[in-house]
């Protein structure tokens, strides 16, 4: 049962991903990845979100492991930091790592916090 709440969460999950990444790239005519930062930096407030209520079980299994697992992407993180290397926009290679990683660990923090103010 586990393993298929896990399915139905990526199933949604994965869509939803390419779907915002795009909409949101579509609206910047830049290299940035900007569609990327964005599904990675809410998938890390949810999943933090989740994490903190005191509720487990299912509910992990297909919104945390499965939706959240499926809608962040640490492999197109790292596929678009080295094409913007290869393509000589250092600059804007750097800043997506770092705000990446700066974002993502200050969304899953409002979003603990948020779950411990409601809990």
């Amino acid at each position: 049962m586990t393993l298929l709440l896990v399915v139905v969460g990526a199933a949604v999950g994965a869509p939803l991903r390419y779907l915002a990444d795009r909409a949101v790239q579509a609206r910047h005519d830049t290299v940035f990845p900007w569609g990327t930062l964005t599904v990675n930096v809410a998938g890390s407030a949810l999943l933090a979100f989740l994490a903190a209520l005191p509720a487990q079980g299912a509910v992990m299994a297909l919104a945390g492991t499965g939706f959240c697992g499926a809608l962040t992407t640490y492999s197109t993180l790292g596929y678009e930091t080295v094409r913007l290397l290869e393509e000589g926009a250092r600059f804007h290679a750097v800043a997506n790592a770092a705000a990446s990683i700066v974002a993502g660990l200050g969304a899953a923090s409002c979003g603990a916090a948020l779950a411990q103010a409601l809990a």
